[in-house]
């Protein structure tokens, strides 16, 4: 007899009326009846999906709650953004533009209003951009060719004195002590010191520690550096050698006593040995080239 069986019948409702003597008969019946009525008692609960739903929105909404765009906030930001880049620009406007050549190099270039510079060895030149419109004016250190556009007033200033032309063709040096001005084509003004001086076109000019040494005529065309020759006039050993030097990337050694040599002539840019034979063998001087070494030294007697 398996009384589980009949129990488990028992509780389904399925049992036999002998099966449920039989259970009834057994020590077990007691505690059968109790599971029983415990079970009769229980409750499947019916599902509240109105409720439940309740309960999920507010979860979602203490999550994470949708916030409103404030436009003006917005606006505020694209405005800094605009500030920011307008500012950035004003400031690149603000700062000078400086062009630099190195020792044998030269170079050309437009200035804002189309004119044009040629800049020779070892020079520099800077101006304002950004204030270039309303007040045309540069700084050079060193030498340079221009050929200036028509318009308002344009300006050169250097350690030495200020050039000042309309429109105009003209070369600036400037080095050292010597500060130098010709003028290929129009009229120039050129201010040092508390003079002022006008040239016009085939005059030059050259000033040394402040006072006028030369006014001389000057051959039209374009200064003949720009064509890769430097040409003198009776200048002194020392200014041919510096000018040497800047064209040439050597390290020049001047071992002859008489400095107060005299040089009128030119030398090329393109051929370092011929340019020694122009300036030694006229002045009796004789040169030795080790890799970029150069010494120039009297030539003795016979």
């Amino acid at each position: 007899m398996n009384l589980d069986l009949i129990m488990h019948k028992w509780l389904n409702g399925t049992a036999t009326p002998e099966e449920v003597e039989l259970l009834k008969a057994s020590t077990a019946h007691n505690s059968y009846v109790k599971i029983a009525e415990s079970v009769s008692q229980l409750e499947t609960p019916v599902p509240d999906s109105t409720s439940n739903y309740k309960i999920i929105t507010s979860k979602i909404l203490e999550s994470g709650k949708v916030k409103k765009l404030n436009p003006y906030s917005l606006l505020l930001k694209i405005a800094a953004i605009f500030v920011f880049i307008v500012g950035g620009y004003m400031y690149l406007l603000s700062l000078d533009t400086t062009i630099s050549t190195p020792i044998a190099e030269k170079q050309s270039f437009l200035l804002p209003d189309k004119s044009e510079v040629i800049l020779n060895s070892n020079s520099n030149l800077s101006y304002n951009k950004g204030k270039w419109a309303r007040d045309r004016a540069l700084e050079l250190d060193g030498e340079a060719y221009f050929i200036v556009k028509k318009g308002k007033k344009f300006k050169v200033n250097t350690s030495k004195g200020v050039v000042s032309v309309l429109g105009t063709q003209f070369n600036v040096y400037s080095r050292d002590d010597i500060f130098k001005v010709s003028c290929f084509e129009g009229l120039v003004s050129v201010a040092y010191s508390d003079t002022l001086i006008k040239l016009s076109a085939g005059n030059s000019l050259k000033i040394e520690d402040g006072k006028l040494i030369t006014k001389t005529t000057t051959p039209l065309g374009i200064p003949s550096w720009t064509t890769n020759e430097s040409s003198f006039n009776d200048a002194d050993i020392t200014t041919v050698l510096n000018e040497l030097e800047r064209q040439y990337p050597i390290k020049l050694t001047a071992k002859f006593s008489n400095a107060n040599l005299r040089f009128t002539g030119s030398f090329t840019h393109e051929d370092l040995n011929l340019a020694l034979q122009t300036i030694c063998d006229p002045l009796h001087l004789a040169y030795t080239i080790d890799e970029e070494s150069v010494t120039i030294y009297a030539k003795r007697s016979p």
